[in-house]
């Protein structure tokens, strides 16, 4: 059988391997500048604490595991296993008695399951970072895969705005050392409830919000076919329609959203909190071009309940590399009440897309070996031994060709690697204690001593 991968999966090879641990060692390092502490949950959850936590669409993409007693069913003869499989399929796919664990969707509903659990352990706020795997069954495609890493960070216990404040500068602080120019939209979720509001549409609160979800994908033509499927009526959509036309003033937009919202409590408090967080960011020296108030941004996850975030890359042409937002009711649905919580992620899969294609990959994230020792048999083999396990000891990498070869065959396979430096510790060498190495890069070629190699 001729191998393949499961679609939506990758390999990763020495190079995007170190590319990647370059993201996430600049992103786990601000990560605890800015106080956070790493957690880890596991790949699996059980099915019901996943679910309804995403919206209709949301929990579609959830991967379920079969349960191990179908599994063990397999076992036995085709025909039992058959029969057996049938009744598993004539039963409902949510039956617990075919599935009741799945792959977890995103990090942050096992985080809220973790503060629920271990509420009475932790000091709030709490502040944690996670950096793991999480797997949807969505449709493949550039910069969208089926397992794929985020990078959390997030803060529970805290009803605070300056947590908002402060996860603008994290993500602030940490595109700008991977260099990448980035712009951040905000919005609130209070805002969108006061525009149902306004638009009388509450009963269609998250039609609404999934369909405007899809703005930069499907257009305003495809948003307001959406809409209309859902029910809405063309009255309520044509009083929505100035959403579509914003100016380049976030306070302006603001103001106008203050006209309309008169009396409307849920959406002026959407108002209030936007512009206390844009004020205070701007106080602090961003760039409002940098931070952009966009009024159509929804983030279709239900339990978001205050400020919403989302990241894109300036020069590429990639969708989000980051997004997240206030979600002060999630551990609600696990039997604690009154632990809000604000958190952001970073798409590290999509942010890799974004660097390699603008050249952000400085010549340290990759990993090379610095010196290929040449193996000439016999005793010269030991005596380069012996000096990699001292150039080793300081930190330098260092390898031995495993085979006596031709010369030009360890010359090509110290350029396929991308090794720097040859070395040749021959007869002459060890009797002199000296080292002969070649720079590959320059062609050049000099004698030392053992002493200055190793100093």
């Amino acid at each position: 059988m001729k191998p393949s991968l499961a679609k939506g999966t990758r390999d990763f090879t020495a190079q995007e391997v170190s590319r990647r641990k370059y993201i996430i060692n600049i992103l786990q390092n601000n990560f605890q500048l800015f106080g956070f502490q790493p957690l880890e949950t596991p790949s699996f959850e059980n099915l019901s604490t996943l679910t309804g936590k995403y919206g209709e669409e949301g929990d579609r993409l959830i991967f379920k595991i079969l349960n191990s007693s179908i599994n063990e069913a397999k076992e036995d003869k085709k025909t039992q296993m058959l029969t057996d499989f049938q009744k598993a399929l004539d039963k409902p796919f949510s039956s617990e008695s075919l599935t009741d664990k799945a792959l977890r969707y995103d990090l942050t509903v096992p985080f809220a399951r973790f503060v629920a659990m271990n509420h009475g352990q932790l000091t709030f706020p709490y502040k944690r970072y996670q950096i793991q795997p999480v797997w949807r069954a969505d449709r493949p495609q550039k910069g969208r895969f089926r397992e794929f890493y985020q990078c959390d960070a997030d803060v529970v216990g805290s009803e605070s705005l300056l947590q908002e404040v402060e996860l603008i500068q994290l993500y602030l602080k940490s595109f700008s050392d991977l260099k990448v120019s980035v712009t951040i939209h905000v919005n609130n979720r209070k805002i969108l409830s006061g525009l149902a509001e306004y638009a009388g549409i509450t009963d269609k609160l998250i039609d609404f919000t999934v369909a405007l979800d899809k703005l930069d994908k499907i257009g305003k033509d495809g948003v307001i076919k959406e809409l209309l499927e859902k029910g809405i009526s063309p009255e309520s959509i044509d009083k929505l329609d100035f959403l579509f036309s914003q100016s380049d003033d976030a306070l302006e937009n603001l103001l106008q959203l203050k006209e309309k919202f008169v009396g409307n409590e849920i959406g002026l408090k959407g108002v209030e909190e936007l512009e206390f967080v844009l004020m205070q960011s701007l106080s602090l020296g961003v760039d409002l071009q940098n931070l952009v108030f966009d009024i159509t941004l929804a983030r279709g996850l239900d339990y978001y309940t205050g400020a919403i975030f989302e990241v894109k890359a300036d020069e590429a042409q990639m969708g989000s590399i980051g997004g997240g937002g206030r979600y002060d009711n999630l551990t609600a649905v696990f039997g604690v009440k009154n632990i809000p919580g604000i958190g952001i992620s970073f798409g590290l899969d999509r942010i890799y897309l974004v660097m390699e294609e603008l050249g952000l990959f400085p010549e340290e994230a990759s990993s090379k070996v610095e010196y290929l020792f040449a193996n000439f048999g016999g005793e010269e083999t030991l005596e380069a031994l012996k000096l990699i396990i001292q150039l080793r000891a300081k930190g330098i990498s260092a390898e031995l060709y495993p085979e006596s070869a031709k010369i030009n065959k360890q010359f090509t396979y110290a350029e396929k690697k991308g090794i720097k430096k040859l070395v040749f510790l021959g007869e002459e060498e060890i009797k002199n204690r000296t080292v002969t190495f070649k720079n590959l890069e320059a062609g050049e070629q000099k004698t030392v001593s053992l002493e200055e190699f190793l100093g």
